[in-house]
């Protein structure tokens, strides 16, 4: 049993086909597929049911292959504890980010970490909550950026800042003008909503204090997995919807008007850094943090009196 072997076997869990598997780590198929045998020739058991498509572990197998990430984890753990001894900051760094925050918080402090590590390579996806955990406990990605608390035991969390949510679009015809709003002066009939899936939708659901089923009853159900989709729509006059304060930085005067602030408490999503309790790479984990924590608006770092929105 050697290191390359666990790798493949890692790689074929992943895709569930072989020359996808074998394409990922850079070898042919039949290389693959004879370095797996080996190993269950050695182990004496069946890792995968090759009679299914796509490919299955067995049940002994599936438990081999958790073993064998931890192993690699373990591995990769050496020189990882190596660089982060010599304080260097440098290697690659996979992020995963949820679709609601990525196009509105990337642009802030990208530029400006690139050119202050120029030894650390980003590796950025947008995903959603449920798909940055898994990922996170199977080490296919170093850290998520999203809404918290996830209430996760595997998992850390590092608070970043709280985002204030608004409503964007037109109020009930017996709300008047205010200056702060309450969830009962939203028409929720014509409230637009982010599909399922996001976690973002959840959160103004809770907000709104709006049960699933009553989400069906809205007059329009438009499965947008985009923000800036559901302001266009918006602006079309075709229903309000709720918007996280970085997605309202870069409106015009005229989109400005159509904002609404909550009442205080106000209400909020709770921002941070997630990763694995084994993760390693602190430095850069910290030096992420620090380069966001730089660029967000001070007007967002300075939230009090916040009322956080549950993930769920």
């Amino acid at each position: 049993m050697n290191i390359q072997q666990l790798e493949y076997v890692v790689a074929l869990d992943k895709h569930r086909h072989f020359l996808k598997a074998s394409e990922a780590c850079f070898i042919t198929q039949a290389t693959l597929s004879g370095m797996i045998k080996k190993l269950e020739e050695e182990l004496n058991v069946t890792l995968f049911d090759r009679s299914k498509y796509p490919v299955e572990p067995t049940d002994v197998g599936k438990k081999i292959i958790e073993q064998a990430r931890i192993a690699l984890r373990e591995i990769n753990r050496i020189k990882e504890i190596v660089t982060e001894e010599t304080g260097e900051i440098k290697g690659d760094i996979k992020i995963g980010i949820i679709p609601s925050l990525a196009p509105y918080l990337i642009p802030l402090f990208i530029r400006d970490f690139t050119d202050t590590y120029k030894e650390v390579k980003l590796i950025i996806n947008e995903m959603t909550t449920e798909k940055i955990k898994q990922k996170l406990k199977d080490s296919d990605i170093d850290v998520g950026i999203l809404a918290i608390p996830l209430m996760d035991k595997e998992l850390k969390e590092d608070t970043l800042f709280y985002e204030e949510f608004y409503h964007y679009g037109e109020l009930n015809l017996n709300s008047g003008k205010k200056k702060y709003i309450l969830p009962e002066d939203i028409n929720l009939p014509k409230l637009l909503l982010l599909e399922e899936g996001h976690c973002l939708r959840n959160q103004v659901l809770n907000l709104c204090e709006l049960r699933v089923k009553d989400s069906k009853d809205l007059r329009i159900e438009y499965q947008s997995g985009s923000i800036e989709t559901l302001k266009q729509m918006v602006d079309l006059e075709l229903g309000s919807t709720i918007l996280p304060e970085l997605s309202i930085l870069t409106l015009n005067g005229k989109q400005k008007d159509k904002l609404s602030s909550f009442s205080a408490p106000y209400p909020v999503r709770e921002i941070g850094l997630v990763y694995s309790s084994h993760y390693i790479k602190k430095n850069l984990i910290e030096a992420l943090k620090k380069c966001i924590l730089d660029n967000i608006p001070d007007k967002i770092l300075s939230k009090k009196n916040v009322c956080i929105i549950p993930v769920k």
